[in-house]
């Protein structure tokens, strides 16, 4: 399997910089730790973030999560859930630091990041979103090669569509990233209901082309049975 070296920074409620770093397996889940190697004169050990900066927090990121290659996803995640949805960049694309809602850190958290080189990675929509009660997900799916048909986005934890993971929540924020958002009907994903029609959606950035910004733009409250869809136009 092929690897992708995975970085960015993040800033802590102290003033702290903290470099991340990891050598991830495309393809499968990893954890993005703090990063051994900050300077010529030694470091810190890698480590989970939450086991270094545990009581602090992260309130801005200094650079985005990137690779040479292809990030689908980042999150940070406590006991085993999605906790924050991370916003990912491109490593020929430095954005501007970025401050966030502070992020109280507790011992046992873990940034977690996926890769991907095959070509079928490289066709992969991940959908973020925040809703109104503070949940967070993201939902992912692989387009075919064909011209037309839709590609429904499961989560990734669960395995579950849009609507029997979020049913009755409001999605009050959200962001979805991919290389192919020309193929897609309004370049987007669209929140589709049971009957077939779009209720919402946000459009699909390749964040090596631009920066990857979450909005409010095309929310809705997801009801039982509801998908997370890409159409298939191209």
């Amino acid at each position: 399997m092929s690897t992708q070296i995975v970085t960015g920074a993040v800033m802590l409620s102290t003033g702290e910089l903290v470099s991340l770093q990891a050598t991830a397996t495309d393809g499968t889940e990893s954890e993005l730790q703090t990063s051994g190697t900050v300077g010529a004169g030694g470091g810190i050990a890698a480590t989970s973030i939450g086991t270094y900066a545990n009581g602090k927090a992260i309130t801005h990121f200094i650079q985005p999560i990137a690779a040479a290659g292809q990030v689908q996803y980042c999150y940070l995640s406590r006991r085993g859930e999605i906790l924050r949805c991370i916003e990912i960049g491109g490593s020929e694309q430095m954005n501007s630091p970025v401050a966030i809602p502070p992020i109280q850190l507790q011992a046992g958290d873990s940034l977690r990041i996926l890769t991907g080189a095959a070509t079928v990675d490289l066709r992969q929509v991940n959908y973020n979103v925040v809703c109104n009660d503070g949940t967070n997900a993201i939902f992912t799916g692989q387009p075919g090669t064909g011209t037309s048909g839709g590609t429904s986005l499961t989560h990734i934890l669960s395995g579950q569509g849009l609507g029997e993971s979020l049913t009755g929540r409001s999605i009050v924020s959200h962001f979805a990233t991919g290389t192919e958002g020309a193929r897609y009907a309004s370049g987007s994903v669209l929140l589709v209901n049971d009957r077939g029609l779009p209720m919402g959606g946000t459009i699909v950035t390749n964040v090596s082309n631009q920066t990857c910004k979450p909005n409010s733009v095309g929310g809705a409250k997801v009801m039982l049975n509801w998908q997370a869809q890409v159409v298939l136009i191209a």
